[in-house]
């Protein structure tokens, strides 16, 4: 099977991805490119995609919302796919942060942190939607005082599931790359070229991933 690129806006989403798609979708070659921040990825994404070289390499571009309209930045990403050549990337966005996932399944939360009242979490009004919660990082904070960004992603890739978590936009995820990896599955496989993802001069580069202090 071709390998899936995916493009992301922070290394804690690497984090996850690298330990959750094994799990969702076991046999589904990837490579996970982390930026530093939203206005990197954004600058970062016509430039990789005009420069990749690998054939038969999907994309996926995943941004956090951060309270703007969904639909006028999926818009926005798209246009710039498809200024860098294409126009087959999967865009998608998580609404309003990525620890919308998190809080979209208070069962994983509870079994990554070993918190058992962190179950009851969907009965309580303000987290009924996770998508719609505002800050979900803070309120993940509030709830998870020694929580951090890239060990906690680390930790929820093991408990996360398809079946248990409410979270829309995570679905949405989901759910495109349930198509995309049909899809993929059906075309003959291209051996890549490198493990790594070039930069914008062709020579590859790879991230340190760290907790922040």
């Amino acid at each position: 099977m071709n390998r899936v690129i995916f493009l992301l806006e922070e290394p804690s989403m690497r984090i996850l991805l690298d330990g959750l798609l094994p799990r969702l979708f076991p046999g589904l070659p990837f490579l996970c490119v982390p930026h530093e921040g939203k206005r990197d990825l954004e600058l970062s994404i016509p430039r990789k995609l005009r420069a990749w070289r690998e054939p038969g390499a999907r994309f996926v571009v995943i941004r956090d919302n951060d309270g703007g309209d969904c639909r006028t930045l999926k818009a926005a990403l798209g246009a710039r796919c498809k200024s860098g050549g294409r126009d087959d990337v999967l865009v998608r966005i998580a609404c309003q942060e990525l620890e919308a996932w998190y809080l979209g399944e208070p069962d994983a939360l509870a079994d990554a942190f070993g918190m058992e009242q962190l179950r009851g979490l969907s009965g309580r009004a303000k987290f009924r939607d996770p998508d719609a919660v505002r800050r979900p990082s803070a309120e993940i904070e509030q709830l998870i005082p020694s929580f951090q960004k890239v060990s906690g992603a680390r930790r929820l890739a093991r408990y996360l599931t398809r079946e248990r978590n409410r979270s829309t936009s995570f679905h949405a995820f989901i759910q495109g790359l349930d198509t995309l990896a049909a899809a993929l599955s059906a075309v003959p496989t291209c051996s890549p070229a490198s493990s790594r993802e070039p930069d914008e001069g062709g020579v590859p580069r790879q991230h340190p991933i760290r907790d922040a202090p």
